[in-house]
């Protein structure tokens, strides 16, 4: 094969090849509808494994508003790693605000705590279930915080500390106060003690829908969202917590794409997922904990796992995951249009290294010149 008498770099043909593969879809992986009721907004799923039972809850309205009083958060369970799903059960329906499920975890029983936002009414809060079985949710808590969070993430847990999650306020208005910190229960839950790590941030620098995992040794790394630009923050801690540094990645292939962390500690890979909005793109970006830790800015590159069906760029996003007993990691987003959108499920498998993927949608891949053109003879 020749190309105009000159030898070209074999990682062109793979890179094209590749190309042509995303853009037909292949090799993403299969989607499984949760829920797609007619008419209905679904969206914004969270997703938990407890044991070999998996539940994935999310928000139901009529458009891509949160403080819709009809809208209400729903649940279905799974006991076949999400092939297939039970039939949907109440969470919290309040007709005086919108409700939305925002973070979830695990207790120190092994029980699945979601934490649901009440936005909209005249007390807007935010409400903790505990769940055994994905069929009945007790709320546990509904902490006095003041000013109240415009969300509060996944839960993980913090030996020595207790159980953990990061929160944002207070909203996206000119006028806000930008800030984040942490909210920590040493009471499995019951009361929550909340600190402000940074306030009166521009929206630049605002990390927002923070997702963490605990590392050992003290190490707890963050990966955030911001809204001022297509980037995502690194949060980092050496103490458990009581300290962070925050450094930008060279992950920029996102557009207000909500990020959701999965560690093995077995292998020490750090799988970090994403949805591309405008670009309908699922992506799963795997590295080494210890090693980008301290080095933000050398994250691999992505690989696709599912392409979106929105027409409109905020109708989808949003991932959420969770790891199955079996091992595999089983990916919730929602996609669809302005008055309906489906929850879907995607189960990959765990990463077994932290190799280049070389997703050519992502912007990190070395593609021949423009207008170049290959000549077989």
């Amino acid at each position: 094969m020749t190309t105009n008498a000159q030898t070209v770099p074999l990682r062109w043909f793979l890179a094209l090849a590749l190309g042509a593969a995303a853009a037909a879809g292949v090799g993403a992986a299969d989607a499984v509808v949760v829920q797609s009721a007619a008419n209905g907004y679904n969206s914004w799923p969270i997703v938990q494994a407890i044991g070999s039972k998996v539940v994935c809850a999310y928000s139901r309205g009529t458009a891509h508003d949160i403080s819709q009083g009809v809208r209400g958060v729903y649940a279905r369970t799974s006991t076949d790693g999400g092939a297939t799903w039970g039939d949907e059960v109440t969470v919290a329906n309040d007709a005086s605000c919108g409700e939305v499920a925002i973070g979830k975890g695990l207790d120190a029983n092994g029980a699945m705590l979601l934490w649901v936002r009440c936005w909209g009414g005249a007390n807007p809060h935010h409400d903790l279930y505990r769940t055994t079985d994905g069929v009945a949710f007790e709320k546990i808590a509904t902490p006095a915080l003041d000013p109240v969070p415009m969300q509060i993430t996944d839960v993980f847990a913090v030996p020595g500390v207790g159980l953990m999650c990061l929160w944002f306020s207070d909203g996206y208005a000119a006028s806000s106060v930008r800030a984040w910190g942490k909210l920590v229960s040493a009471d499995n839950g019951l009361t929550w003690t909340r600190t402000t790590i940074e306030t009166n941030l521009t929206t630049e620098d605002w990390p927002t829908e923070p997702a963490g995992v605990w590392l050992g040794d003290g190490k707890i790394l963050v990966v955030a969202r911001c809204e001022g630009a297509n980037r995502q923050f690194q949060i980092v801690s050496t103490d458990s917590g009581a300290t962070w540094t925050k450094r930008s990645t060279n992950i920029t292939d996102v557009y207000k794409s909500t990020p959701s962390l999965v560690l093995d500690p077995a292998t020490g890979l750090l799988s970090n997922y994403y949805y591309e909005r405008g670009a309908k793109k699922l992506k799963r970006r795997v590295a080494v904990a210890a090693d980008i830790f301290a080095r933000p800015e050398e994250w691999p590159s992505p690989e696709l796992l599912y392409t979106g069906e929105e027409t409109v760029d905020i109708d989808a996003g949003n991932v959420n995951v969770t790891v199955l007993v079996d091992g595999r990691h089983l990916a919730t987003t929602y996609t669809g249009t302005s008055s309906h959108t489906k929850i879907v499920a995607i189960a990959v498998a765990a990463p077994t290294s932290a190799e280049e993927k070389q997703d050519p949608t992502s912007g990190d891949v070395d593609l021949p010149p423009a207008g170049f053109r290959f000549m077989v003879k």
